[in-house]
């Protein structure tokens, strides 16, 4: 955790809730990182991010998610270092990840309520994210 500063990105803070949400069952799956591999891709919010950045945050958020009251100083750092324009974005994002291996167990679905509060993410806001994330993610 040494190599962070002591602030995030606005970059660092999205990749990090996506990373959480993917780490929250304690499975980190290749179909969550090649979701967020192909966001960061994609997006323009991560047009300028330092593709570098990424083994560090990762690695930030495995160190938090080890330490009693980890989950609460990751969430101070996103709301710290993320624009609140980008909660809704962050929350998308999460979903997103959440829905890419086709399962939501009881892990997952516990740290989108997190983020929900965290964020301050308006209930039906979160539901239009939610049914959109639904939506792209269904399978044939």
């Amino acid at each position: 955790m040494q190599d962070i500063p002591h602030s995030l990105t606005p970059q660092d803070s999205l990749i990090a809730v996506m990373m959480a949400v993917s780490a929250s069952d304690e499975q980190v799956t290749s179909a969550e990182l090649l979701t967020i591999e192909r966001i960061v891709n994609h997006l323009p919010v991560f047009a300028t991010y330092d593709p570098d950045r990424f083994k560090t945050v990762s690695q930030t958020v495995f160190d938090l998610f080890a330490v009693e009251d980890g989950l609460d100083a990751l969430f101070g750092l996103v709301r710290d270092n993320l624009p609140e324009n980008l909660w809704e974005t962050a929350y998308a994002l999460a979903c997103d990840v959440a829905a890419a291996d086709g399962v939501l167990q009881g892990p997952e679905l516990r740290i989108l309520e997190e983020i929900r509060y965290e964020l301050n993410i308006d209930r039906l806001h979160a539901a239009a994210i939610e049914r959109g994330a639904r939506a792209r993610h269904m399978t044939i």
